[in-house]
């Protein structure tokens, strides 16, 4: 399997919208109130919001392919486009999701190592992350690659206050 990683231009926006939709759906509906949940995905994944994203400065979005499929994609924050901790040397995870039918091909694996290649280029020094508390298969496989919890954040779905813990790995 070969796979191929590729910076999102304006121009990815509506593969972006469907796929960021799509893969956070997938991971997350069935443990949120549907309310709740589906104003956060209308809100946070819309046309208009992830469009801001695109477009600003130190966000960076990239779609991961397999053998010309679209099976994934992160998003990085440095500098101040990063969520907290706005430290040059740092550089935040703040999405990565795989497809669910491509899940458990290695394709996160691979997509972490890409991300600390693209980090070392950037001269960054360390990734950290925020990755909710009840996703223990999530923490798992941070924990698997290097990542040690060093704290806490809020995060709302919709009006729903949930608990994110704070993940890094120094590179």
């Amino acid at each position: 399997m070969r796979y191929q990683l590729r910076k999102c231009e304006i121009s990815d926006l509506g593969e972006l919208t469907r796929i960021s939709r799509e893969t956070f759906i997938a991971a997350f509906e069935k443990e949120n109130n549907p309310e709740d949940f589906t104003s956060y995905i209308d809100s946070a994944f819309s046309k208009k919001k992830l469009l801001s994203e695109l477009k600003q400065a130190g966000s960076h979005f990239y779609f991961a392919y397999l053998n010309k499929s679209l099976v994934a994609y992160l998003k990085l924050n440095v500098d101040d486009a990063q969520n907290e901790f706005q430290e040059p040397s740092g550089v935040e995870l703040e999405r990565i999701y795989v497809d669910a039918p491509y899940q458990g091909k290695n394709i996160g694996m691979w997509l972490l190592k890409e991300l600390e290649s693209i980090a070392r280029q950037m001269g960054k020094r360390y990734i950290w992350l925020g990755v909710w508390e009840h996703n223990p298969k999530a923490i798992r496989f941070y924990e698997r690659h290097g990542f040690i919890r060093f704290g806490t954040h809020p995060y709302y779905i919709g009006k729903d206050k949930q608990t994110d813990w704070l993940m890094r790995k120094d590179l």
